[in-house]
C-alpha cells in the first residue's frame, strides 16, 4: 500500500509550493488536504461555504497536532507544516468560478499543484443557471474552466517548479461506454438508471481533459485518478435518502463496502501518489491511476484521442457561447 511519508517534506520558507483544490473540506479531498498540509504545502480550500471550510481547518489542524505529536523531535525538525486558506467557490456558477480563479490570482504569483478533486454523483437530473446538467458542470466543465484559467500560472515561468494537475475521475467514468456525446443529456427516467450515464460522461470528459492538457501544456504532468470505492462519503446520500429504497441502498453500500471498499484517506492515496518524485511528464503525462496510484488504463471512450479532440471543441464553444473564452488550440 502507499506511504504518505514517502513524499517530500518540504519548508516554505525555502521551497513554498502552492496547491489549490476543489472540495477539499469533506471526504477524501480532507485527508488529501491534511497530508498536504503535513508535508508542508500552501493549500487554499476551494468551497461554497467559509464556514464549513473554517470548520474543516480546524479540524485538519487539530488531526495535524494529533499525528505531530507521535513523532519524535528529530523527526519533527524536517517535517515543516503549510498552511490553509479560504477561497470562495460554488462549480454550479460559472461566474463562481471566475471570481475565485480572480481572488486566487490576487493572494498568489505561481501555482504548483492544481487538484480538481469536487464532485457530485448520481443525482436527480437538473440543469444549472449556466445551462448545464447539473453533474456535467460540477464535475467536468466548471474545472475545465478553473484549468484554463490557472494553468498560466503553472507553466509559463521556470519557477514554478514541478507543476501538476490532478483531476479526481471514477471507474463509473465506464458507464459512457454506452453513448458518448456531451449533447445528449440523458434525461430519461428511470433516474436511477440514467443518472449513472451522466456521471459516466462527466468522468470520462474529465480523462479527456486531462490528455488534452498535457498534450497542448508539456511542462505539466496532468493525470487523472480513480480512488477506488470509497464507501463512506456523502456522494452517495441521494440514494440513501430514497424512501424506501434508500434503506435498501444503504445496505448494498455496507454490504460492498465491506469487501471491495477503502477509506476516506485511502482514497485520497491515489491522489497522493501522483506527487511522488518517480512520475515525470515525459513518462506519465496523461496518464490514468486508480486505488493507491495503480497504473491503470481507463476505457476505450476514455483513451480515444478523437472522443478527446471532440470534447475539447465541445467544451470550449459552449463555453464562449456563454461569454467565457478559453483556448482553443487543437
Amino acid at each position: 500500500m502507499f506511504d504518505p511519508d514517502k513524499l517530500t517534506y518540504l519548508d516554505k520558507s525555502v521551497d513554498r509550493r502552492v496547491c489549490f483544490i476543489t472540495g477539499g473540506n469533506s471526504g477524501l479531498g480532507f485527508f488529501t488536504v491534511l497530508h498536504l498540509y503535513l508535508h508542508g504545502y500552501i493549500v487554499y480550500i476551494a468551497g461554497r461555504s467559509k464556514q464549513r471550510v473554517d470548520s474543516a481547518i480546524r479540524q485538519l489542524k487539530d488531526e495535524a497536532l494529533v499525528r505531530r505529536a507521535k513523532e519524535t523531535p528529530e523527526v519533527l525538525q524536517f517535517r515543516h507544516l503549510g498552511e490553509l486558506k479560504f477561497i470562495e467557490l460554488d462549480l454550479s456558477k460559472l461566474r463562481s468560478v471566475e471570481h475565485a480563479v480572480k481572488q486566487f490570482k490576487t493572494r498568489e504569483k505561481h501555482l504548483n499543484l492544481l487538484i480538481l478533486n469536487a464532485g457530485i454523483m448520481a443525482v436527480p437530473y437538473s440543469v444549472t443557471k449556466d445551462g448545464f446538467e447539473i453533474q456535467l458542470q460540477i464535475n467536468y466543465v466548471s474545472h475545465f474552466l478553473i484549468a484554463d484559467r490557472l494553468i498560466g500560472m503553472m507553466d509559463t515561468s521556470d519557477d514554478v517548479r514541478d507543476p501538476r494537475i490532478i483531476y479526481l475521475s471514477s471507474v463509473g467514468h465506464r458507464f459512457a461506454d454506452f453513448h458518448f456525446n456531451l449533447s445528449w443529456e440523458f434525461n430519461h427516467m428511470p433516474n436511477i438508471v440514467f443518472t449513472w450515464f451522466r456521471y459516466g460522461m462527466a468522468k470520462t470528459a474529465g480523462i479527456h481533459m486531462v490528455k488534452s492538457l498535457a498534450k497542448r501544456h508539456p511542462k505539466v504532468l496532468c493525470v487523472a485518478v480513480h480512488p477506488g470505492f470509497v464507501m463512506n462519503t456523502n456522494l452517495f446520500s441521494h440514494f440513501t435518502r430514497l424512501p424506501f429504497f434508500g434503506f435498501l441502498f444503504w445496505v448494498l453500500f455496507q454490504l460492498f463496502g465491506s469487501f471491495f471498499g477503502v477509506t476516506n484517506e485511502e482514497g485520497s492515496y491515489s491522489t497522493l501518489r501522483c506527487l511522488e518524485e518517480d512520475l515525470s511528464t515525459e513518462k506519465d503525462n496523461g496518464k490514468y491511476f486508480a486505488t493507491f496510484g495503480v497504473e491503470q488504463k481507463p476505457s476505450s471512450v476514455a483513451t480515444n484521442e478523437n472522443y478527446a479532440d471532440e470534447s475539447w471543441a465541445w467544451t470550449v464553444s459552449e463555453l464562449s457561447r456563454r461569454g467565457y473564452e478559453t483556448d482553443r488550440t487543437s
